[in-house]
């Protein structure tokens, strides 16, 4: 009878979990189109912003417009589900994505951003196609350095913005990076990332592929 309800309830808790798995990637999979359809429509880097509300919509649009940025944030999220504490390293690339922003504010030069931001696109695809165990701290540093230009790149659209828009851009951006971050990392636990000895998952695969292929991309662009 204890045997029994045991078992149901480890089949509930299973089902709940794959349920909740499918809507992180139905999520996902919606941000990804927006980003498409907005690269597809052209939108514009230049923002206008001229107040808070209008900086913190914006904040919470631009890491989902851009492609290149929220390929890197999924990564970094699927990633990060390999460790236990891997919460930490999500959250270095939001610090340092936020860092990157103040960087540019103070109109501090750091070169090569979209370079950068494609080639840590490609790190991170070949890192998700690895069947061994990542180093926490190389993941870490490598997210770290992705945060940095993509916080770099991103501040270009406010330039010339009041303090108190741009806080909100923060805000609003900040909010967006940790959702995305953590959905993705839900995705990476439910698909058996973090298991000790665990076979990759050829989804896994797949998106480590389209990541390095997207990088690619976004690198020949750059440097043409």
């Amino acid at each position: 009878m204890f045997k029994t309800k045991l078992s149901e309830s480890s089949v509930s808790k299973e089902l709940h979990t794959s349920k909740l798995m499918h809507r992180h990637i139905g999520a996902i999979a919606a941000l990804v189109l927006i980003s498409l359809l907005s690269s597809l429509s052209g939108t514009p880097v230049d923002h206008a912003i001229s107040n808070a509300w209008e900086g913190f919509l914006w904040g919470l649009a631009d890491p989902v417009i851009s492609l290149n940025c929220l390929v890197g944030i999924v990564a970094i999220g699927l990633l990060s589900s390999v460790f236990v504490r891997g919460a930490a390293i999500a959250g270095c690339f939001i610090f340092a994505t936020v860092l990157g922003i103040v960087i540019h504010l103070l109109q501090l030069d750091l070169p090569g951003t979209e370079i950068a931001i494609a080639i840590s696109t490609i790190v991170f695809g070949t890192m998700l196609m690895m069947p061994n165990q990542l180093n926490f701290l190389v993941l870490a540093l490598v997210g770290i350095s992705a945060g940095l230009f993509q916080g770099y790149a991103n501040a270009e659209s406010i330039i010339s913005v009041g303090i108190i828009p741009v806080v909100a851009y923060i805000l609003g951006i900040t909010l967006t990076l940790f959702a995305v971050a953590m959905s993705a990392r839900e995705i990476g636990v439910g698909m058996g990332m973090g298991e000790i000895n665990r076979i990759l998952s050829w989804k896994m695969s797949i998106a480590g592929f389209a990541l390095c292929a997207i990088g690619i991309v976004f690198l020949s662009n750059s440097i043409i």
